[in-house]
C-alpha cells in the first residue's frame, strides 16, 4: 500500500503543469522514474505475497488434492490455475478441483475468482462444473467432456436455478 501511494505521488508530481511551465523537465522525468521504480517494487512485493499465500493455502496438499486459490487476486489465481492444470495433465489426471470460494469476502459479496477462472478454462476447451457439495469449488474436466453423473451441476445450471 505504501509503495502504491509513493508511486502515485511521484507520478502526480511529475505531471504537474508547474513542472513543465518552469521548464523543469529533468525533475519531472526524475519523479516519473521514481514512480516507475515504486511500481516495480510494488509488483515484486505483490508477487512474493501471492507466492506465500498460495503456499500457505496449499501446504498440506498432495498431488490430486483440490488447489486452494483463496485470497489471491484474479491475475494471480489465473497463473496458479494454469500451473495446476499443467501439473494435473502431466500426472494423467482427468479432473482437477479448484477452491475459488463463494465470493463472500469479495467487495459487495460478488465472486471474482469463480467467473474469471471459469472463463479462462472454457476458452481452453475445458468443461467447468460446480461441485454439488460446495459451491465454492470448481471441478475441471481436463478431457473436455462433461461429467456423466447428474450429481454435478454446471455453473450455468446453478445460476439459472437462482434466477427464477
Amino acid at each position: 500500500m505504501v509503495e502504491s501511494f509513493k508511486q502515485s505521488h511521484a507520478f502526480k508530481k511529475s505531471h504537474t503543469t508547474r513542472m513543465y511551465a518552469r521548464s523543469n523537465r529533468e525533475r519531472a522525468k526524475e519523479l516519473s522514474e521514481q514512480g516507475k521504480a515504486h511500481k516495480a517494487k510494488m509488483e515484486r512485493l505483490n508477487e512474493r505475497a501471492s507466492e506465500w499465500i498460495f503456499a500457505k493455502n496449499n501446504e498440506d496438499r498432495a498431488p490430486g488434492d483440490p488447489v486452494d486459490l483463496h485470497n489471491l487476486y484474479v491475475k494471480e489465481a489465473i497463473t496458479y490455475t494454469e500451473r495446476a492444470v499443467q501439473d494435473a495433465r502431466r500426472r494423467g489426471d482427468t479432473k482437477i478441483k479448484l477452491i475459488v470460494g463463494k465470493g463472500r469476502h469479495s467487495l459487495q459479496g460478488v465472486a471474482k475468482l469463480k467467473p474469471a477462472i471459469k472463463r479462462l478454462l472454457q476458452t481452453q476447451g475445458l468443461v467447468v462444473e460446480l461441485d454439488p457439495k460446495n459451491a465454492g469449488v470448481l471441478i475441471v474436466n481436463l478431457d473436455g467432456r462433461s461429467t456423466d453423473t447428474d450429481s454435478v451441476l454446471s455453473v450455468d445450471d446453478i445460476v439459472r436455478r437462482f434466477e427464477y
